[in-house]
């Protein structure tokens, strides 16, 4: 039986972690795809786009991205109903994938 309970426990921290990060790129794919895959944003992977950017710190780069930048970023990537913490999870999720 504790076996099972281990296994189940297990189980599900990691299907909470899949989850996670399923909804960081669909928020990605929502929210912020259009200009960071196909229009002006620094594009997703690329590291050259990224390099001085990822340098100023996850905090300054979440602040750009719920406040917009003057180059032409909205706020919140134009979606207003993410949360502080959504934009967060999507940003370490661009973060991550160019590095």
């Amino acid at each position: 039986m504790k076996k099972l309970i281990s296994v189940l426990a297990t189980t599900t921290v990691l299907f909470s972690m899949v989850t996670a990060v399923n909804a960081d790129e669909a928020g990605y794919k929502k929210s912020c795809q259009a200009c960071h895959a196909f229009g002006p944003g620094p594009k997703l992977g690329n590291k050259a786009d990224w390099k001085d950017r990822i340098a100023q710190g996850i905090p300054t780069l979440v602040n750009h991205a719920i406040k917009g930048t003057a180059k032409g970023m909205p706020p919140k990537g134009g979606n207003m109903s993410l949360t502080e913490a959504q934009i967060k999870s999507i940003v370490e999720y661009m973060v991550k994938k160019s590095k």
